[in-house]
């Protein structure tokens, strides 16, 4: 009792709800006992493991990988998953608190049995969602990853982080293309560690010429993360769009009256342009907040490619995938971004 009166403590001076806290957590724990049992009812076979328990082993043991939480759940659950014929799918246990786009339906959060019958009967489609591969290359790099799915780091432990993973494997200088054990799902993104230091880098797009950049960072996303950060850092608003149309009908460039369904309509039909299939084997890349100048050019901030070439001159910067596993990305390193349809993802769609 004095632990649980000490955590509510130090809990109420972050300003946090503890009773609120504990009510999310019966909530999820609900929901996931409610998918266990279903399995087991069916006479599956089922282990049930924690983030810190699961790893390979679980996943070569496993037929099916199922995720219990929201998306980033889901994420942390396919990133270890590199059988393109195993399925992962995702159960949204606490959807009030969790937007879940990778997972079913809310529905079948509550009724789970009803989703087994569906894929028992067929009547579902595979999705094979694609992802990114990363090749890493160049002097003063470091292949070992930091995973960040367990702790909220500052950007002084994350940089001491890096520095202990170095030690513990010497090799600095890789001659060829090292592919990285891991995949992206959503995204991958490159930039400063302190978000507040501008990111200096080279990028070549579909083997392009070399650019000199300088921007708060470089996303590249998937058609599945093209309705997450990527989304969110290309989408335009509806005054911006209003202002710009009213600009254009100052200089008479457009004669048709303004009006709030038009600025919806034209606003809707560019930031849907943002998204793309999951299944499309093809990338978007976004430059945040590009610095422009007789230095420092950029042709195309963003786009579709195939393949995205960065080579870096951070000072201490990190290429992060899926915002659960990080890199050191410093002067010297070169990132090549592609994706391969045999790293796809296979997932489940069932109607809602």
């Amino acid at each position: 009792m004095v632990l649980a009166f000490c955590y509510k403590s130090r809990l109420a001076l972050k300003g946090s709800n503890y009773a609120g806290l504990l009510e999310r957590h019966r909530i999820h724990t609900k929901n996931v006992e409610h998918v266990v049992d279903s399995l087991r009812n069916e006479r599956i076979e089922v282990r049930l493991v924690k983030r810190r328990e699961y790893n390979e082993e679980t996943v070569r043991w496993a037929d099916a990988v199922i995720s219990a939480g929201g998306d980033g759940t889901m994420l942390l659950a396919a990133s270890k998953v590199f059988d393109k014929f195993k399925p992962v799918i995702g159960i949204n246990t606490d959807p009030e608190r969790s937007e879940g786009h990778l997972c079913l339906p809310v529905r079948y959060t509550y009724s789970f049995p009803e989703a087994l019958q569906k894929l028992y009967r067929g009547e579902f489609r595979w999705q094979w969602r694609q992802r990114i591969r990363l090749y890493l290359e160049g002097t003063g790099i470091n292949t070992t990853p930091v995973d960040l799915h367990e702790q909220q780091l500052s950007q002084e432990q994350h940089s001491r982080a890096h520095i202990n993973e170095r030690f513990q494997d010497q090799r600095s200088d890789i001659s060829g293309p090292h592919l990285l054990p891991v995949r992206a799902l959503n995204e991958v993104f490159i930039g400063e560690s302190l978000s507040s230091r501008a990111s200096y880098y080279e990028i070549s797009v579909d083997d392009g010429p070399w650019e000199k950049q300088k921007s708060s960072g470089l996303n590249v996303c998937t058609g599945t993360g093209s309705k997450a950060w990527s989304y969110n850092i290309n989408k335009v608003a509806h005054q911006a769009i209003e202002e710009i149309l009213k600009i254009a009908k100052k200089h008479g460039s457009l004669n048709m009256p303004l009006n709030t369904e038009l600025v919806q309509k034209v606003t809707n039909d560019y930031n849907d342009s943002l998204l793309y299939s999951p299944e499309e084997p093809k990338m978007f890349f976004s430059v945040r907040e590009p610095i422009v100048n007789r230095v420092f050019s950029s042709s195309r901030q963003r786009g579709f490619s195939s393949k995205v070439c960065v080579r870096s001159r951070c000072w201490d910067a990190c290429m992060v995938v899926d915002g659960g596993t990080s890199f050191e990305f410093n002067d010297g390193a070169i990132a090549s971004i592609l994706i391969d349809t045999e790293d796809s993802l296979c997932t489940v769609l069932l109607e809602e």
